[in-house]
């Protein structure tokens, strides 16, 4: 009798052992300080909301525990240098009204927005034309570069359209 409860503990304890060895961990890696600079530049500015999300994306687990960073701790830079650049405009603000509030709201927490003033030419757009938290650069490419050397790293969001909903390609 002992011998099978002998067994059986040891049979279950291999199961146990080996079902754990088969499945996925989760793991937190030990993040100390983190620079990032975001190159956005998006074909349609009706992206500009799922872009954002990039930043949200790389926020909040920093917030979260066992992290704990106070956001304005955070350095964070955003280039902004496609057709997204029309979001910033003043005039446009009643249209792209969500995206601008929550590019306000990150401007709150330390991320600061950048726009190149080359791209603002093409638009026609002046310093004047943009929301108060935009501060505008030369150039797109050489701000790329610039906190690059500062040891930030760059992410390039991408944003694709989805042609198919998440239960069709499960």
């Amino acid at each position: 009798m002992r011998r099978h409860s002998l067994f059986v503990f040891l049979a279950l304890l291999f199961l146990t052992g080996a079902t754990q060895a088969e499945q996925a961990r989760y793991v937190e890696t030990p993040y100390g300080e983190q620079k990032v600079v975001f190159d956005f530049f998006l074909d349609d500015p009706a992206k500009m909301n799922a872009a954002l999300f990039w930043i949200r994306s790389y926020m909040n687990p920093l917030m979260d525990s066992p992290y704990n960073q106070a956001p304005e701790f955070m350095n964070i830079v955003v280039m902004i240098h496609g057709t997204e650049i029309v979001t910033l405009a003043r005039h446009n603000e009643e249209k792209y009204r969500e995206v601008v509030e929550r590019m306000r709201y990150y401007d709150q927490l330390g991320v600061r927005f950048k726009v190149c003033a080359i791209a603002a030419e093409d638009y026609n757009y002046s310093i004047k034309d943009f929301q108060p938290f935009v501060e505008l650069v030369p150039s797109a490419m050489t701000e790329l570069v610039h906190w690059q050397q500062q040891g930030y790293a760059l992410l390039t969001p991408t944003v694709v359209t989805r042609h198919k909903s998440i239960e069709e390609i499960r």
